[in-house]
Order: structure tokens, then sequence, then C-alpha cells
């Protein structure tokens, strides 16, 4: 019996290697061995109806897991398909493996059919884009792309397969390289010395908490510096969860596009000490504005260079040892009066009450998350898409675990939140798993619907409806005074749910909806609600937050 096998087989014993359980994906003429290799291996090949899918899920999995996430496509515009969750995976911080086929080698130097540079065209959004140009660079390429796209600064990687080196038969001689993980490293101890001196001089310090610090699983460490120097916890849409809003010392969530109530506490900072924050998650300029304060960056890499956030002492080490490191070199002597903390969340819980109360019909969005999060356990997870409810859920969504809440913020790509449910299910089958999208993001990626009824992965996809992109018209609203453009017609979504097996709800009253999300999340199957909200109380807020002042904190 020969021991040859196709580079197909040697790229999937590869994956096996690095522990990958599932790959999401289309196949296509190019790639059929390596499904094929899939279908026998350990991995869970999962169809989807979408390339574009297929990345949020690849995505998605990364997020909640920290392992690279693995989406597949065919050539051309299969592969092309997948560049928008690769794009929101970088942007994200997100670790994913896009791999996709390619032309044969004996055609890809001229014109040829379905034949495009896809290694230039994935090159400005992952950390590495290269061509398997042979069926011996598997194990390298292989490792390679793992080790870059989990390791520093996470992010996506592509790799093209072409479809004469997919087939072509490898030897024995090639198996998986082995995989090495970094262990984690101490800070500076200079550094260290640095920042504890300026901390031990500050008066009003403030952590603000990010995407990196929920990725790094340094809550934990987070909770021991915050309690130990009694130090307020800001957080941003993205790292919301890394400290629980329900502590004494939480401000809430800072990203808002206006001055909200978490912005005071850094009104007051003389010292931001920002943990895992990174600038695409939002415009240091909102925390910063005169780019005075001193910042203390903790992170696994140097921070972007911008005016409003000017680092004076970086600890560019593991996140949580670095934080253990700080507090031991500030000492227990020191502590701080908590900025405006009690008062800010006493603000964002009764605006939260409010809604909770409003029985007004089209609902209020603070009903809505109000009882969203009711319905929901302190581990169960939410998707929030990209629109006006995003703003609602960012800001008042009281969250306690990481990666519960999950948003897009780096890219804010609409429509992720469906096929993203489906992965999330997948990466953490014990959570119920409530989609939250506006009815434009919704058609963009309902297909994933039967992908969810066939894999049998529970979720609820609860609908702002609305009518209209309503971020844009909120927007045109506070620009030019009115919007265009923005409004269409939607189909019937309980009729629309129904044809894929799933099962349909219209809310037809305020009252409605609490009991309607607890019976759908308790189902054993896919439930859509369309909840009809009244996002005319967007100037109302903007009015409200515009009447805070400095006597808030």
């Amino acid at each position: 019996m020969s021991d040859q096998r196709s580079a197909a087989h040697l790229i999937v014993e590869c994956l096996v290697n690095e522990g990958v359980t599932h790959v999401f994906g289309i196949p296509g003429e190019e790639n059929i061995r390596l499904v094929e290799a899939l279908s026998e291996s350990s991995i869970e090949y999962v169809l989807t109806r979408h390339e574009q899918g297929a990345s949020f899920m690849a995505e998605t999995y990364g997020r909640i897991t920290g392992k690279a996430g693995v989406c597949s496509a065919t050539l051309g515009p299969g592969a092309i398909n997948l560049l928008l969750g690769v794009a929101d995976a970088t942007t994200n911080s997100t670790p994913l493996l896009a791999l996709s086929a390619q032309v044969g080698m004996n055609r890809n130097y001229k014109e040829s059919h379905q034949s495009v540079d896809l290694v230039t065209m994935f090159q400005p959004v992952t950390k590495w884009s290269a061509l398997m140009a042979t069926p011996g660079a598997a194990p390298e390429m292989i490792r390679k792309a793992f080790k870059l796209a989990q390791t520093e600064r996470p992010g996506a990687v592509y790799l093209a397969v072409p479809e004469d080196v997919e087939e072509a038969e490898v030897g024995p001689e090639l198996v998986p390289l082995p995989v090495n993980v970094p262990r984690a490293d101490d800070p500076s101890d200079a550094q260290v010395a640095r920042a504890a001196e300026i901390l031990r001089t500050a008066r009003n310090p403030v952590v603000l908490a990010g995407h990196g610090a929920a990725r790094s699983d340094a809550g934990a460490a987070l909770l021991r510096f915050a309690e130990q120097l009694d130090v307020s916890v800001a957080t941003t849409f993205h790292g919301k969860g890394v400290f629980p809003d329900d502590h004494r010392l939480a401000l809430g969530a800072v990203g808002f596009m206006r001055h909200d109530y978490v912005n005071f506490g850094f009104d007051r900072a003389d010292v931001i000490v920002s943990v895992g924050y990174e600038l695409q998650e939002f415009d240091p300029v909102r925390i910063n504005p005169s780019g005075d304060t001193k910042i203390i960056h903790i992170h696994r890499f140097p921070a972007e260079v911008d005016a409003h956030y000017d680092v004076a002492v970086g600890l560019n080490a593991d996140i949580s040892r670095s934080l253990d490191a700080l507090a031991d070199a500030v000492g227990p002597d020191v502590a701080f009066e908590p900025v405006g903390g009690e008062r800010i969340q006493a603000l964002l819980s009764d605006e939260l009450d409010r809604g909770r109360a409003d029985d007004r019909f089209p609902l209020a969005p603070a009903r809505i998350v109000a009882d969203s999060r009711t319905a929901l356990g302190r581990n169960d997870i939410v998707l929030v898409d990209t629109g006006a409810l995003k703003m609602w859920m960012a800001r008042l969504y009281p969250t306690y675990e990481p990666n519960t809440c999950l948003i897009s913020n780096g890219l804010s790509t609409m429509a992720w939140t469906v096929p993203g449910a489906i992965a999330a299910r997948i990466a953490r089958p014990e959570a119920k798993v409530l989609v939250a999208t506006g009815d434009g993001a919704f058609l963009m990626n309902s297909q994933e619907i039967e992908t969810a009824l066939r894999l049998g992965t529970p979720m609820v996809i609860l609908i702002w409806v609305d009518d209209a992109y309503g971020l844009i018209s909120w927007k045109m609203d506070l620009e030019i005074g009115h919007n265009v453009d923005t409004a269409f017609n939607n189909p019937d979504f309980v009729a629309y749910a129904e044809s894929f097996g799933a099962t349909g709800y219209r809310i037809s009253s305020a009252d409605e909806l609490l009991p309607t999300l607890r019976t759908a999340l308790a189902a054993d199957t896919v439930s859509v609600i369309a909840c009809p909200v009244d996002y005319s109380v967007n100037s109302e807020l903007i009015a409200s937050l515009g009447e805070l002042d400095e006597t808030l904190s």
C-alpha cells in the first residue's frame, strides 16, 4: 500500500494538527479534493449558503475561542465573497484563516477563465496573503498561517491553493509541523516602574478596557487591579463584559457618537490606563480631546500613533502579567477615589428602567434592550449587528462576561450576526444565542437560516423593524436636518421564517416581547421575531445627552 496521498489530504492533516474542528464554506470544482479530504477527517465541514456567511462564521468562532476560525471557498467569485468577513476579522483583531482554490500553475501566468490575482486582492486586509505554489510548502505555510493569525495582534491570513497543487501527490516525508504555543511574557521592570510612578502621582486615573483585554482573558487580572487601586473602569463596545457592568467600579461602555455619561469619567481623568484598547474601536479624541492626558498603554503590541493617544509609558507584554506587575509596583498603600461610577451607573440604570416601563408601540429601543437583557442569562450570547440598534445595545445592555455581547466595531460590518450566531452556538453550545439585527442587515445574510436549521443550531433572531436604514437616517437628521433615500419595504418576516421551517413571531404590543423572547429562547429551533421599533426617540437621546454638563461627575 502506497504512503502517497494528495496535497489536499496533507493540508487537512495540517489543519487537524492545529486543532481545527470546523471549516465553514462552499465547495467548487477546483477544491473538491480538499472537501473530500475534510470529509474523511475529524473536521466537520459546515456547508453554508454564501461564502460571506462562511467568513463571518469563521470570524465569530475565532473571536469566541481565540483559535483561528477557518473558512474555505473555490477560486474567483467564491474567494472574493470571503473578502468582507476576512477584512472584518483583521479590523476586529480576530484570528482567521481563509483558504481558497486558484487556477492551476499551468495557467496562472495568463488571462484565463475565473482567474484573478487573489493574493494581491487579500493583501490589504490580512496579516499575510500567499500562494501555495508547490505541494511541499503545505506544512510550513499552514503552520505559519496559524502562527501569524493567532499571535501578537491577531488577524486574518489568506492562502490560495492552485488546483493542480491541491491534487498533486505528496510523499510520506511531508507531515505537519509541531505546534509551538508562545509563552506568556513579563513586562519590562523599567517600564513598570515608570508606569507606577505616573500612577502614584495621579489624582483621578481611569481604566479603559478594550477588545484586547477580552481576547487575552485578562478579566481576572483587571478586576484585581481595579479593586486594589479603587479605580473606575470603562470598556469599549468591543470590550463589553471584560469588566462586569454591575461592579461598583464599572463606568459602562464608551464609543457612542456623542458625549455620553461615561465620558464624564474621562473628563476628570489625569491618567488613562489603557488595557487592550485598539484605536480602530473608536477615535481617542472622544476621551482625550485636548491630547494632554497621560496614557499608560498595556497591550501585547505597541499602540498606533495618534495625536490624542500620546503614550507616556507602554507595557508591551502579556496583559494579565502587566496588570499584576503594575499593581504590585504601585503598592497596597495607594488608592483613589473612583470617578463618578455610582452616579453614571445610576443614570444608565434609570434610563434602562424607564425603557422597561415604556409601553409605547412601536417599541422604544430601551424597552427592547431591557427585555433582551431580562430574557438572557449572564453567560448567554447576544450578537449585535451594525445600525441604530448597535448604539442602543452598546450603551444600555449590561454585560458581565467577556464575549457575551459581540459587536463589530473595527469595520462595523452589517449582516455578520445571523451567520455569526451559528458559529457562536458551535463554539459555546451550552449558551443561548440571540441575534439583535436591523431589518436592513437581516436580509443581507438571512439565507443562513437554512444552514442553522440543517445543522441544528438553535438561535433567536430579533429583528428591530423600522423599514429603513435607521442609523443612516439618524446621522442624516443630525448632520443635515432630514434624511433621504434610506426607507424601503420589507417582506412578511413571519411567513419568511416559516418558509425555511423556522418559527416566526410578530410583536404587536410592548408587553408581548419579553414572553415571546423567553418562549423562543427555550425552543430547540431557529426563531425569528419581528419587532417594530420607534426610532423617533433617537433625537430625544441626543438632546438629553447634550444637556449634560460637568455637574454629572
